[in-house]
Order: structure tokens, then C-alpha cells, then sequence
């Protein structure tokens, strides 16, 4: 072999020892990036505000934006049935509907429960309206009855805010509807249902999936009354996770937001996740359950 065919062959060899090299380095860099940042750790969510909180041990397993102040819609009514609750002796007691909040509630278009004004309704009817179907004429009645009026209510409201230590919370409604004074935060949220879960009623109640109300004059049969995210995730695949009760809220202003609890190897999380963009209120895509599913999925 002549000696300019070896000084050839050798540069071959090195250029080729050196693209081996290259490779290597990048394959194992993108070893190091997968376990860093792998299917599980990337955040490629679509909710702009996501808590999910360990209730075993308070730990947070994940959090995007947690603290930022964002509207919470009808996850509002969280703090409206626990303060409620802590105000109510007797749940089987009478509880009218409230004919003046109950027009003001269909005049905005709120989701209501289904009950009539002046319907003789009990407090546990008002409270399963208020979180398994999100009834703005049962949240409204509740505050009345439990407070009052709507102002002493919400005043109360803010007073467990503070209690509470909410800092990015504050509250001009039972119902939720958009007011730009109405805020929360998906940690505030996970917090106050880890709170309020251990309450046994407010914990039953978000717990079920459907529930019949009083026979009444107006509905002698009484009303069914179904969970809006437990209904949704009916017959989907949740791995190893049971998501077991649940709390949507929607308007075009605050997205689509779910606040779930869900149990996982003998532990129960909560998943708060806010702010999903709203492509069509009146046909959502779901990404605030997809947002969840994965949530949950990526719990070790």
C-alpha cells in the first residue's frame, strides 16, 4: 500500500471514529435528556394552571403556575358547599329555592340543577345540586338560607380564604360566574379540597356519581341529579388511578378547569388543573380531562 493510500485509509478511519463519537455523545445525551425531561416530565399540558397534591403527605407532584391568580368558574362552588356545610345543623331540614336568585341565575345563563323557584327542597338536595351538577339556583339558595343573603354568604366565603391562608383567593359569588374580582389559584383550590375532603358530607357528596332528590310538589319524583366530570370519565381508561369524585367549571373566560381527587396505589391525589383553552362552549374538546388522565398517569 503506497503511503499516500495509508494517510487515506487513516483519515477515513479517524472521520468515521469520529461520527461513532458524535453519535455516541448524542444518543447519550438524549438518554440523560429522557430521564430528565421524559414523556412523564415535559409539559406539554393544556391547562395554563395545574396542582396535583399528594393528600397523604401534602407533597406537590406536580405543579405548572400553581400560584398565579386565574378564575375559577364553578370550582368556586367548592368553597361554597364546605362553608355551607360548616353552617348547616341539619341537612334534612327545608331549604326553598330562592325565587329572586334562582331568576337572576337563568336571566345569566348559569347551569342550573333543575329545581323550581320556591321548590321545598332540603339542604342535602341544594348541596348535591351544587357540586354534582353545578346548579346555580342551589349554590345561590344555600348562601341564603345558610348566611342570610348572598353578601353575608361570600363574606364568609372570604373570611375561610383567610382562615385558610388563600392567598391568591378572593370570592364575589357562591355560583362563579365571571367577575374580574374572582380569583383563585390550582394551589389554593388543592388546598381547600384537601380541606374540605375532611369533611365526611363534603366528601361524600363530591364523591357520587348520581343522586335522586326529595320527591316534591314540583317533581314527585324527584330529580336525578349526575356528576358532571364522574359522567365524563365513565367507561375511559384510567391505568392504575380510580378517579372517584370531581368538580368542573367552565366559562369563556376562565376555560375549562377540573378539580379531581383520584386514588392511586392505595393513596389519594388531587388534581387541580385550570385555564384549558375553551375551543366551543357548547361542544368542548375535553383537554381539561385529557390534562387529567395523563396527570394522574405520570404519579409514580
Amino acid at each position: 500500500m503506497s503511503r499516500k493510500s495509508f494517510r487515506s485509509m487513516i483519515f477515513l478511519v479517524l472521520i468515521a471514529l469520529a461520527i461513532l463519537a458524535i453519535t455516541i455523545n448524542v444518543y447519550d445525551l438524549k438518554i440523560n435528556f429522557s430521564g430528565l425531561f421524559g414523556k412523564d416530565k415535559i409539559d406539554d399540558y393544556a391547562s395554563k394552571y395545574i396542582c396535583v397534591l399528594d393528600r397523604e403527605n401534602g407533597q406537590i407532584e406536580y405543579e405548572k403556575n400553581a400560584d398565579s391568580r386565574a378564575y375559577p368558574a364553578s370550582l368556586t362552588k367548592i368553597m361554597t358547599a364546605i362553608v355551607a356545610l360548616e353552617h348547616i345543623d341539619d341537612l334534612s331540614a327545608v331549604a326553598p329555592i330562592d325565587v329572586a336568585t334562582y331568576k337572576e341565575m337563568v336571566a345569566n345563563n348559569a347551569s342550573m340543577a333543575g329545581f323550581y323557584g320556591k321548590e321545598r327542597v332540603t339542604y342535602r338536595d341544594l348541596l348535591y345540586g351544587t357540586i354534582l351538577t353545578s346548579g346555580g339556583e342551589a349554590c345561590n339558595s344555600l348562601a341564603i338560607h345558610a348566611a342570610g343573603s348572598v353578601e353575608n354568604f361570600v363574606k364568609l366565603m372570604n373570611d375561610k380564604a383567610a382562615e385558610l391562608e388563600l392567598k391568591n383567593s378572593h370570592f364575589t359569588s357562591p355560583e362563579g360566574l365571571h367577575h374580574k374580582e374572582q380569583y383563585s389559584s390550582a394551589y389554593d383550590l388543592a388546598k381547600l379540597l384537601d380541606y374540605a375532603l375532611e369533611n365526611g358530607h363534603f366528601k361524600a357528596i363530591f364523591t357520587k356519581g348520581t343522586f335522586k332528590t326529595t320527591a316534591t310538589a314540583d317533581h314527585p319524583q324527584g330529580i336525578i341529579l349526575e356528576s358532571t366530570v364522574l359522567s365524563k370519565l365513565a367507561g375511559m381508561p384510567q391505568g392504575d388511578t380510580e378517579i372517584i369524585g370531581g368538580k368542573s367549571g367552565t366559562t369563556p373566560e376562565a376555560g375549562q378547569c377540573w378539580a379531581t381527587l383520584g386514588v392511586k396505589n392505595g393513596r389519594e391525589y388531587i388534581c387541580i388543573v385550570m385555564g384549558t383553552p375553551l375551543n366551543d362552549i357548547s361542544n368542548p374538546d375535553m383537554k381539561q380531562m385529557d390534562d387529567t388522565l395523563r396527570l394522574y398517569d405520570r404519579i409514580d
